[in-house]
């Protein structure tokens, strides 16, 4: 059993890293990897799949409606941010963006978070180097604030289902770590954004999405929370082998591949019902600090990158001494207040 679900983890975390065709249908193979290790495990019984059929329902209305609301809002929502941005001092616009995405990313959920970013950035039209590192910024603010609730992001959807806790419990667990840090996020986007207006900066063209995108989007969505939860679930017996023995410290740091693999992921292979709250808010910081670093890590990256045409060396280049730092910082805050 041990050695089958060792082949599927190792398939997870590569594959969609090395494959194309994997990356471009990452939905559908994880849903077969799920579908695999719970089959290994012998835990794929009606229970489990009638779960595997509810986790998805509400994250994915959450991304259906909140589409459909800025598809019919998009216009507006243009000129209220292009005139709200001449109204106040700029940088404090800026700082305002970081942090306002950050926190309604947790209501609106982190993919229409990453699509409104995406519009504030082709609105102002700065020179590229400043808005990479407002992007970069507030998609940190963003991964981290979605994971407060499970309609915010995969990762927190997962996390709730794995553990069967309420609707607040992630709130309760890392708010008072998550909320300053996207306060402070946007401090940072205040300060280390210098902006000067260009015509050469990042431009996604503004077209509104159809009602065939949007609907494709929430049933990959739907898809690929179903299949973490087949996968969390058959990877239960290589947790309690593995990792329910080790320090929450090493961890934290050892979910620094989150940079590089989509978190939500690790997060259904690695968090147990057996965890303690300390090892589990050791996992969820680790995993969505350094998920912001290099853009494979989080989906709001993967979003605005996509849509704004950002190459992985132009997002490694500031995002990995910013999320470093975030991690040490972080590190030193889990020694002291546990």
């Amino acid at each position: 059993m041990i050695l089958g679900l060792t082949i599927v983890l190792v398939l997870v975390l590569f594959l969609p890293f090395t494959v194309k065709a994997v990356e471009h249908n990452l939905e559908v193979f994880l849903f077969i990897m799920g579908i695999a290790a719970a089959a290994i495990s012998q835990v794929l019984d009606g229970e489990l799949f009638i779960k595997a059929l509810e986790d998805p329902i509400h994250i994915t209305l959450a991304v259906l409606i909140a589409g459909l609301l800025f598809r019919w809002c998009q216009t507006p929502m243009e000129k209220g941010i292009l005139g709200l941005s001449k109204a106040i001092p700029f940088r404090l616009f800026l700082a305002l963006v970081v942090i306002i995405l950050g926190l309604i990313s947790s209501i609106i959920t982190a993919i229409i978070a990453a699509i409104v970013l995406v519009v504030v950035v082709s609105v102002l039209r700065l020179d590229r180097k400043s808005e990479i590192r407002l992007v970069v910024l507030a998609c940190f603010s963003i991964g981290l604030g979605a994971a407060l609730t499970p309609i915010g992001e995969p990762l927190a959807t997962i996390t709730i289902s794995k553990l069967n806790e309420d609707f607040f419990y992630l709130i309760k667990l890392i708010g008072s770590d998550v909320i300053p840090a996207v306060v402070i996020f946007g401090i940072l986007a205040a300060i280390l954004v210098n902006p000067k207006e260009s015509n050469n900066g990042l431009n996604a063209g503004l077209q509104k999405e159809s009602y065939k995108e949007i609907i494709i989007r929430s049933l990959k969505i739907y898809l690929f929370v179903m299949g973490l939860t087949l996968l969390g679930s058959g990877f239960e017996p290589f947790i309690e082998k593995y990792l329910l023995g080790l320090s929450p410290n090493l961890l934290y740091w050892i979910n620094m591949i989150s940079a590089i693999l989509d978190n939500a992921t690790l997060a259904a292979a690695e968090i147990s019902p057996s965890m303690d709250a300390p090892t589990i808010k050791a996992i969820l910081l680790g995993l969505i600090i350094s998920g912001g670093m290099l853009i494979p890590g989080n989906i709001p990256n993967i979003i605005a990158a996509g849509k704004l045409n950002i190459t992985s060396k132009e997002w490694a280049r500031f995002g990995v001494p910013v999320g470093l730092i975030t991690m040490v910082v972080y590190f030193i805050v889990i020694l002291i207040f546990g």
